[in-house]
């Protein structure tokens, strides 16, 4: 069974370009890797009536949005052998510096988790 990792996190939407750009390289070295599935998705539609808004579990703030992003791999050993890989690529390591980043990454939140329904 497939296994994924999903990220979401606060994104300042005046940065939301920059970040488009870094994802799309990124995408592009995972899949090079290995991985079946990248994508990054931006919060559109966030003001929820029912249970707990993704703005609100991120503390989102002001003139902020949230992505939500996942990758998909073949199984929990595949994601590790290529974030091995993608680890070590140097087209990533340039974009990796925190003070480039054009979000906070302590606030983001990060998992693995195994699929339990792929209808």
């Amino acid at each position: 069974m497939a296994y994924v990792d999903g990220f979401v996190l606060a994104l300042p939407k005046r940065k939301g370009k920059a970040y488009v750009q870094i994802a799309r390289k990124a995408g592009k070295v995972f899949k090079d890797h290995g991985a079946l599935e990248y994508r990054e998705a931006l919060g559109d539609d966030l003001k929820v009536k029912w249970g707990m808004p993704f703005p609100k579990a991120i503390r989102a703030r002001a003139g902020e949005t949230v992505v939500f992003s996942w990758i998909v791999y073949k199984s929990r050993a595949h994601r590790d052998n290529v974030n091995k890989k993608v680890m070590k690529d140097k087209r990533l390591a340039a974009m990796m510096d925190p003070k480039s980043m054009p979000f906070d990454m302590k606030r983001m939140a990060y998992g693995g988790f195994k699929i339990a329904v792929d209808a």
